[in-house]
């Protein structure tokens, strides 16, 4: 009877044991059944009995959208170029200047760089001799050289009426500046005095005609300017007339 109860609690004890171990290991397992996929995040082992945990894709970087190209300064270059083309540079002007009246004449420098400073460079000037006679009312005669930057050089003539407040007969050199004069053919015109600053530099003074768009300064020197020898106008002809109208 002894052999019996003993034998009997043997087998028991045997049939216990594989239970609880198949207990144990569903303990351990992870929730969810989650299968192991065999991949591990670089640099880690996961403990045992443990999934390795999977390290999600960075987002790859969008590219900057390209900004949109700064507009070209070709063509404002090329028209400030085309511009300076057109004009005649201030030293060649007052070297012109100085041309007609002489070199280091007292005034000249200080009168030119006055005109060029409120007026611009001149696209054309003009270099000659003019005489002059009146009794309260005269004429004046002038003959000279046009050079234009862009036509080159060309005779003119000019003519017309003075008033002023001596009587006598003078010669005078006459240099006149130029400007917004885009075709030569249009000098050929009556140009009165306009409205405008009078320049008066040592024994020079330089007046202001103007027609439409072109502007006329002509400089004068010595005794042959008189105080309104300026005052009517200048009529440019391709030839010599004796008629001051």
């Amino acid at each position: 009877m002894k052999r019996l109860v003993l034998v009997a609690a043997m087998v028991l004890a045997l049939g216990y044991a594989p239970a609880r171990a198949q207990s144990a290991d569903a303990d351990l397992a992870p929730p969810g059944g989650v299968e192991d996929s065999g991949e591990t995040e670089p640099g880690f082992d996961p403990p045992p009995g443990q999934s390795p945990v999977k390290t999600p894709a960075e987002p790859q970087p969008r590219p900057a959208p390209s900004s949109p190209a700064a507009p070209s300064n070709d063509v404002t270059i090329k028209q400030a170029t085309a511009a300076d083309r057109e004009r005649i540079q201030s030293d060649d002007v007052l070297t012109a200047a100085q041309g007609v009246f002489g070199k280091g004449a007292a005034g000249l420098a200080g009168i030119i760089q006055n005109i060029l400073k409120d007026q611009g460079e001149p696209v054309a000037y003009i270099a000659g001799k003019e005489a002059s006679a009146a009794i309260g009312i005269g004429a004046k005669y002038g003959s000279g050289t046009l050079f234009h930057k862009i036509e080159g050089q060309r005779k003119v003539y000019w003519r017309g009426p003075t008033i002023g407040f001596d009587a006598g007969a003078d010669a005078d050199k006459v240099f006149v500046l130029v400007y917004n004069l885009d075709d030569g053919e249009d000098l050929f015109r009556a140009y009165p005095a306009a409205e405008g600053r009078a320049y008066f530099v040592g024994g020079f003074t330089a007046a202001y005609l103007k027609r439409n768009d072109v502007v006329l300064i002509p400089v004068r020197l010595g005794a042959g300017v008189r105080l309104g020898a300026n005052v009517g106008y200048m009529r440019f002809s391709k030839k010599k007339s004796w008629l001051p109208f």
